[in-house]
């Protein structure tokens, strides 16, 4: 059996009275949170029905165990000088980590009206789930947080990426027993076999077993103290075990015996770091057939639920039983008898022991606050911490566009080069992640550069794994998104780059990242932190040998539902528009980033200058694809996405031949923010500009990445929203060819232009037999992958056939224009006025 050894030196009486005083403290300041008003916070005349809240809410349940872990923790740091943080998984238990926090006198330093009194402690009674308050979790109002925990799955991710990077810091991760059982938390004791100790911080999990969920026993609390043990130790851990109390013990008995465990385990950290740090330079080789991997010290701590909470409520046993996990006693305020008993409790904490007549902690209660409190940790305010990047001029890896589609290149793997540069030049602050698909999204050349992170056992067939490596790869999607939240809340940068289609899983967990952002930016000493990237790839048109089950454009969607000062979505068409963006979100602070980019070969359109320029207009016409000639157009086309692009600019080049005279507007958009109104998202066009662009009343034929009502839901306000006509993804995919899957999702060239002869007045009665054409044409391009397994070559080999001049050409060129007008002039080309 692995255990860790629990440390032979036992706490003096005085040491076990400070601790039991600061934990009385607690939970009576999380009892006051619960139910007072905040009038009388220290009960100096007997509780009355107008001084408890008319409203309960709250968890006391899991609130005495975190209370008791929040003052143990805080013991080791004062003693060992650590610096340390607080990760509550239980986020319910809310008013365990506020109570300490006022206690160690941050609450007071970052809310100066909330002092440290009987004054302050009545408003800190009162603001708790309080309208104009502050929530029940750990949220971002509570100073030395990084982690809410309303969603529970999250610490254990959570407090691993914190540690990353940050050798001195030790995170003390609290994990709820309800939480255990949720598949997140579960993948994330996978954690280990990625910490690097020579140069990571650690992390000591605390796996509190209090017996039961809302109403119904815990999985992970059921079994024995042996399977428990076995099933930690087998998953890299060295766990130990206290448990208490018994019958006939006090809580001393369980200060001694939880005190004991905890030095040990971190005794045990140090040795496991002392050992990795005296070696430090073997471990910059990738790890190959070595069995020497740590065992991490872990914590088991088995209390009852709402421990010193009352006994039992009408005949009823509360404590230690799931009554105990919310409001044990209700209705205090119409009942007289509850009220009684809710004071009883309360004064059972002996108040008047721990706090002076005006309310402040007894000096002795002030004494136990570590020089570097764990509430206080610059870390959990991780802008204020955090530095920019260190990025290489993206310029150098540009690749050079002669003409418009000349040439080819996947974006993702020149995008590689650059990424590869930028994690060698941060090697402290910057990390890749991604679940396994790293280099299938042809991100390889960060792997060669900085290899991957790997602390577990090797193999002689592992392709560079090493413990410093800067590639975080796991097969959790959950996984990687926590530990880049916990990253990036602690002040360092990333990118997670996944699958488009699976991106999804973490929806949810994208959802509490940008509440959190959201929050943050209303609190104003919360600094900036680094923005959470995503790069997604291997995206819904490009799936050739996966097919439906990983074409899903969605995540767009998802993510534009969010608040419109944190969102940002970009959908840059070729591998110089994804250089430019990828060195913005880079650069970026407190926002969500979407990025999605191609992996596969696609066309280069512009020259690196022209598109930093495009990316920071955010959307664009492309004169040379264009053939309007400066006057206002017959029709829009416009395209967003890699592939959209492609299809949109030939299906103008069907236009341009067989309607040379049609007036065509060609729109590039980068930034899907600047089709929502100015007035919604502050990315948005101004309306003079959006009309100037896509024109008050002429038709807009649109190629989305997406869903196509996303475009429309973006565009609602604009006076030509009812113009624009979008075409994308409608849930029709399999494993067939690139045309074939665009032309299932009627996204194709030969659809997109048939849609501006029925959308352009006067087209359509004119060129039935050209529309008929075009549909003959796709009908006979499906026929032709059917049979020979790949599209017509005029399909795939298919170039922009008409030229083009870019912005950097020499004075005196027709600055982007087009290949010029078709010499013939053909009347009746043009559309019914």
């Amino acid at each position: 059996m692995v255990t860790t050894q629990a440390s032979t030196r036992q706490l003096d009486d005085a040491e076990v009275e400070g601790l039991d005083r600061w934990w009385r403290a607690a939970n009576y300041l999380a009892v006051g949170q619960i139910y007072l008003m905040g009038d009388d916070p220290l009960l100096t005349r007997p509780l009355a029905a107008a001084s408890t809240k008319p409203r309960l809410l709250g968890h006391w349940g899991t609130t005495p165990g975190l209370n008791l872990l929040w003052a143990h923790a805080s013991r080791c740091v004062r003693e060992r000088d650590l610096e340390a943080i607080f990760v509550t998984g239980p986020g319910h238990g809310g008013p365990a980590v506020v109570a300490s926090t006022w206690l160690e006198g941050t609450w007071t330093d970052v809310y100066p009206d909330v002092s440290r009194d009987a004054a302050g402690m009545g408003k800190l009674f009162r603001q708790f789930s309080f309208p104009g308050g502050i929530p029940s979790h750990v949220a971002a109002d509570v100073p030395g947080s990084i982690h809410e925990g309303g969603e529970l799955g999250y610490s254990l991710a959570h407090a691993h990426g914190a540690a990353f990077d940050d050798p001195g810091l030790v995170v003390f991760c609290v994990v709820g027993d309800g939480e255990a059982e949720t598949g997140p938390l579960a993948g994330s004791w996978q954690s280990v076999a990625f910490v690097d100790a020579a140069r990571d911080g650690a992390v000591l999990p605390v796996l509190h077993l209090n017996g039961w969920k809302i109403a119904n026993p815990t999985t992970v609390a059921r079994l024995s103290d042996d399977d428990l043990v076995a099933h930690l130790g087998g998953r890299g851990y060295a766990p130990v075990v206290v448990e208490g109390p018994h019958e006939g013990e006090t809580s001393a008995d369980v200060h001694r015996r939880l005190a004991a465990a905890l030095d040990g385990c971190l005794d045990g950290i140090a040795a496991i770091q002392a050992r990795a740090r005296g070696r430090a330079g073997d471990d910059d080789h990738e790890v190959v057939g070595t069995d020497d991997v740590p065992r991490w010290p872990l914590l088991v701590l088995r209390t009852p639920k709402g421990w010193t909470g009352p006994a039992e409520v009408d005949g009823e046993r509360v404590e230690g039983t799931w009554r105990a996990h919310q409001v044990p006693i209700s209705e205090v305020r119409g009942d007289d008898e509850n009220r009684r008993r809710l004071e009883e409790w309360m004064r059972s904490y002996r108040p008047e022991e721990l706090f002076d007549a005006d309310g402040r902690p007894q000096q002795d209660l002030l004494d136990l606050v570590p020089r570097r409190p764990m509430s206080a940790n610059p870390r959990t305010n991780g802008g204020s911490v955090s530095r920019p990047l260190r990025l290489a001029d993206f310029r150098d890896h540009a690749v050079e566009v002669r003409g418009p589609g000349e040439t080819m290149h996947s974006p993702t793997t020149v995008l590689g080069d650059w990424l590869a540069r930028v994690a060698v030049d941060n090697p402290t602050t910057f990390r890749l992640f991604g679940p396994d698909e790293v280099a299938s999204n042809r991100l390889q050349a960060v792997v060669e550069a900085v290899g991957r992170a790997w602390a577990g056992k090797g193999d002689p067939d592992d392709d560079r794994m090493r413990p410093s490596g800067r590639v975080m790869e796991v097969l959790s999607e959950h996984l990687v998104q926590g530990w880049l939240e916990g990253y990036l809340l602690t002040g360092r940068h990333g990118v997670l780059t996944s699958y488009e289609a699976f991106v999804h899983i973490v929806d949810s967990m994208l959802n509490q990242h940008a509440k959190w952002l959201k929050v943050t930016r209303q609190l104003p000493w919360r600094d900036p932190l680094p923005s959470l990237n995503y790069l997604l790839s291997s995206h819904v048109w490009r799936q050739d040998h996966n097919g439906f089950s990983h074409q899903d454009p969605g995540f767009l969607d998802h993510v534009a539902t969010k608040k419109a000062e944190i969102s940002r979505i970009y959908l840059p068409p070729d591998a110089n528009t994804l250089l430019s963006t990828m060195d913005h979100v880079l650069r970026s602070e407190h926002y969500v980033n979407v990025v999605v980019a191609g992996k596969q070969m696609v066309h280069d359109y512009l020259p690196v200058q022209e598109a930093v320029e495009h990316c920071a207009r955010g959307l664009g016409i492309w004169d040379w694809a264009s053939s309007d000639e400066g006057e206002e157009p017959d029709v829009v086309v416009a395209a967003a996405g890699d592939v959209p692009t492609l299809e949109a600019l030939a299906a103008v080049d069907l236009l341009r031949t067989h309607l040379p005279r049609l007036r065509v507007r060609f729109v590039n958009v980068v930034d899907l923010m600047r089709l929502q109104s100015a007035s919604e998202h502050p990315h948005g066009m101004p309306d003079a500009e959006f009309d100037a662009v896509f024109t008050r009343d002429r038709p807009v034929v649109m190629a989305f990445h997406g869903y196509p009502a996303l475009v429309h839901r973006l565009t609602y306000r604009r006076a030509n929203n009812g113009g624009f006509h979008v075409r994308g993804f409608v849930e029709e995919g399999t494993t067939t060819t690139p045309f074939d899957m665009v032309s299932a999702n009627d996204m194709d060239r030969f659809r997109l232009a048939a849609d501006v002869l029925e959308r352009v007045p006067g087209l359509l009665p004119r060129h039935a037999a050209l529309r008929q054409r075009l549909m003959d044409a796709r009908r006979r391009a499906r026929e032709h992958a059917y049979e020979h397994g790949e599209d017509p070559e005029e399909i795939s080999g298919w170039r922009w056939p008409h030229g083009g001049v870019h912005h950097a050409m020499p004075a005196g060129t027709p600055a982007g224009r087009g290949g010029g007008r078709p010499a013939v002039d053909d009347a009746g080309d043009r559309p019914t006025p």
